[in-house]
């Protein structure tokens, strides 16, 4: 899977927390973008003490010195796309809406990180309304799960056609776009990819994995979202790429550690089990 390296990649810059076990979070964003040919840059919104069982304490940053580590990428590097993971706070996702602002910056995945999968609380909970009324408005595409889907919306979201409409009504905050990941359903794992200006919505599915070992599976395909956008894909074609390379990075996820191990999104093709 690792690819030729150009001297002038396109940059994309992951907005989040970190994961000390190097799975979740900003490690596992920026071994993705790496892997797609796509340099990464990261601003670090909090900082986790986190392994494969679960957050044992956090540290958030301080939104001007979030809002100065992304000025200084911008600034510099320029950017493609943009990906927001674990932003913590209201206070940071305010911040972040105003950075996109200032600079315009294109291609903006927002992932609505809340609650990490062992549980932790990953946002404070008036963050779920400055998602709501900054962040989301101007995003491209969203990337909820479907609990992150449920607690945005405020409902329950029981299968296909509600995640359908879940979609819908989620672009009605503004956004461009909305994917929401269906892993939590039973069956295919199929996502929905609802794009605003077309009216349509769009069914991604690939075989359920057999594997508990899915720790990280959120950061890397915003993560590969963004590396696609940034490469110049359309949102489907993006969407659909990126679908297909998490299923493989879970494909052949990692037996790491005492909880469940990380996705690989370093994976090898010779590798891949048929």
């Amino acid at each position: 899977m690792l690819r030729a390296f150009s001297k002038q990649p396109p940059v994309a810059l992951t907005i989040a927390g970190t994961d000390s076990s190097g799975g979740a979070g900003i490690a596992a964003d920026l071994k993705t973008f790496a892997v797609l040919g796509v340099h990464g840059a990261c601003a670090v919104a909090a900082l986790t003490a986190q392994n494969t069982t679960g957050v044992t304490d956090t540290l958030v940053v301080e939104p001007e010195f979030l809002v100065a580590q992304i000025e200084a990428v911008v600034t510099d590097l320029g950017c493609q796309a943009v990906k927001t993971g674990m932003l913590a706070t209201a206070e940071n996702v305010e911040a972040v809406y105003h950075a996109v602002q200032k600079h315009r910056l294109q291609n903006l995945v927002v992932d609505p990180v809340m609650v990490a999968s062992s549980g932790a609380i990953l946002l404070a909970p008036e963050g779920k309304a400055a998602y709501r009324e900054m962040l989301i408005p101007v995003a491209t595409v969203i990337t909820p799960n479907l609990p992150e889907a449920e607690a945005l919306l405020e409902r329950s979201i029981a299968n296909p056609d509600e995640m359908v409409q879940a979609a819908r009504d989620l672009c009605e905050l503004g956004c461009k776009a909305v994917l929401i990941t269906g892993g939590h359903l039973a069956g295919e794992a199929m996502d929905v990819l609802y794009e605003r200006r077309a009216g349509r919505a769009h069914f991604l599915s690939q075989p359920r994995q057999d594997t508990e070992n899915t720790h990280g599976s959120g950061c890397v395909f915003s993560a590969a979202l963004a590396a696609f956008l940034a490469s110049g894909q359309n949102l489907l074609g993006a969407a659909t790429r990126a679908k297909d390379f998490i299923t493989r990075a879970i494909n052949q996820a990692l037996e790491l550690g005492q909880g469940p191990g990380p996705v690989n999104p370093m994976f090898r093709e010779d590798q891949r089990e048929r």
